[in-house]
């Protein structure tokens, strides 16, 4: 089983970047397809980007594109976000989520507990 930690979320006025992290543990996630997610208050959580397990396809949903990027090293088990240019909208809890390559982002999917970003005006 694999285990996702995010890590680097925090406040940033709007206009800055962040980067937040996915560290897994229990196992490899060279395997997975990896992707992050977000849920603001009182919204439902909705996709961001997802990346494949070798790292040669990459997506960011098209509302985030130019502004978000996602990378995954392999050999470090991590997975990372970096958002440029942020605004008060990117305010949200961003997960981590990992699935088979076979899978979909509606089953057997693995999660984070989740790391806060707050974007302020």
């Amino acid at each position: 089983q694999v285990q996702l930690v995010e890590s680097g979320g925090g406040m940033v006025q709007a206009g800055g970047s962040l980067s937040v992290s996915c560290a897994a543990s229990g196992r490899t996630i060279s395997r997975y397809v990896m992707g992050w997610f977000r849920q603001a208050p009182g919204k439902e959580r909705e996709f961001v980007a997802d990346i494949s397990w070798r790292g040669g396809r990459t997506y960011v949903t098209n509302s985030l594109q130019g502004r978000f990027t996602i990378s995954r090293d392999n050999a470090k088990n991590t997975v990372y976000l970096q958002m440029n240019s942020l605004k008060p909208d990117d305010t949200a809890v961003y997960y981590c989520a990992a699935r088979p390559e076979d899978s979909s982002w509606y089953r057997n999917v693995l999660w984070g507990q989740g790391t806060q970003v707050t974007v302020s005006s």
